[in-house]
């Protein structure tokens, strides 16, 4: 496997652009109330476990971020649209793939594929510019 040399800032970038882009995707300025309504879930139990949730997507961040700067690599990827192309199908062949089952098999509401599936999509085309160009 080869060894590259990888862009520590890149990668808190891409984590940081990822985290940023979910504080506003699921904000009430955007998609909090639809996504509170189709999860079922009262702004008291998404409280209730906030800061395990955080924890887990930092740390989940990071983790894509060094997956994505891998696969972009392997790609030889250096431009923004190469990046994002890396990103996207990335998300097309493992995301949107293995999350559809949540519409398919737990009869989860489509739109909730949609919402979700929109910011990973939005994050992974954003943290594959990123990296791409810096990482």
């Amino acid at each position: 496997m080869p060894n590259f040399s990888i862009n520590v800032f890149a990668l808190v970038g891409a984590a940081v652009a990822k985290m940023a882009l979910g504080a506003l995707w699921y904000s009430p300025a955007l998609f909090l109330k639809p996504w509170l309504r189709l999860t079922r879930t009262t702004e008291e139990q998404m409280k209730e476990r906030m800061a395990q949730a955080l924890a887990v997507d930092i740390l989940g961040s990071f983790v894509m971020a060094f997956v994505l700067v891998q696969a972009i690599r392997y790609a030889g990827a250096v431009t923004v649209p190469h990046g994002m192309a890396v990103g996207f199908w990335t998300w097309l062949g493992f995301v949107a793939v293995s999350t559809i089952g949540t519409v398919t098999f737990e009869r989860k509401p489509f739109k909730l594929f949609l919402l979700n599936n929109g910011y990973t999509l939005l994050s992974l085309l954003i943290m594959g510019a990123i990296l791409a160009v810096w990482g």
